[in-house]
């Protein structure tokens, strides 16, 4: 056989190969979104290899700070207030005596598909926890909607129930959202200066209102870490 045929048979060969991986590839995006309503193509791509993103993270990226003692912040966590993404003022004064995490989120994320399992835990816990999420735009342009845009992904995908704020700036700048000028200056809160390295990072603050956790966007909210530091079951 001649060299010549030799390429073409490999050639050809490849080419069926990589077209089957693709149409098994294009199947499997479809089947996952079969539920989903009103995504974009990026959207339901990240949506499909959510796992595999999730799997790399658990060995790289899925780090936690937590303080070592009970840290009495300097200022209260419960004189900070914000507005929620229907426009109504939220006071934190009504989350004493609850656990609660904040989130950073986003709505083209490869992290975005945590939206479900962070309202598992809140429909799981909300006796014991409120979740409040903080769209943001801050990491690559991946929450660039509206106000409304935003709830209405969440809620039609997600069934988000827990309390969303009004898009704004986390990270460190003179136009960071207040509460996260609480969460990322230990001057405020008593030890962490941790700012949020990208979407879905997590903020844990106690029934008293000290900050004892931080995690890294790479942990699942239903993972043990997350439930032991929430002290859950």
């Amino acid at each position: 056989m001649s060299v010549a045929k030799i390429k073409y048979r490999f050639i050809r060969k490849t080419i069926i190969v990589f077209g089957l991986l693709l149409t098994a590839a294009i199947v499997y995006v479809v089947l996952i979104n079969l539920d989903s309503k009103n995504m974009t193509f990026r959207q339901k791509l990240l949506k499909a290899f959510y796992p595999v993103l999730m799997k790399m993270s658990s060995k790289s990226h899925a780090k936690q700070t937590g303080s070592t003692a009970t840290l009495k912040p300097a200022v209260s966590f419960y004189s900070l207030s914000d507005t929620s993404i229907n426009g109504t003022a939220f006071d934190f004064a009504q989350l004493k005596g609850k656990k609660v995490m904040i989130v950073n989120t986003a709505s083209n994320c490869g992290y975005t598909e945590q939206f479900a399992s962070l309202e598992k835990l809140y429909r799981d816990h909300q006796q014991q926890l409120l979740i409040i999420g903080f769209p943001a735009n801050d990491f690559k342009e991946q929450e660039k909607g509206s106000n409304e845009d935003i709830a209405t992904f969440c809620k039609a995908n997600y069934g988000v129930s827990f309390p969303m704020m009004k898009k704004s700036i986390v990270v460190s700048s003179p136009q960071q959202n207040k509460v996260y000028a609480w969460l990322t200056q230990s001057s405020l809160n008593g030890w962490n200066n941790k700012v949020p390295t990208w979407n879905f990072c997590k903020y844990i603050i106690d029934e008293n209102g000290n900050l004892t956790h931080f995690f890294e966007a790479g942990t699942d909210p239903l993972s043990k870490n997350v439930l032991e530091a929430l002290n859950l079951p």
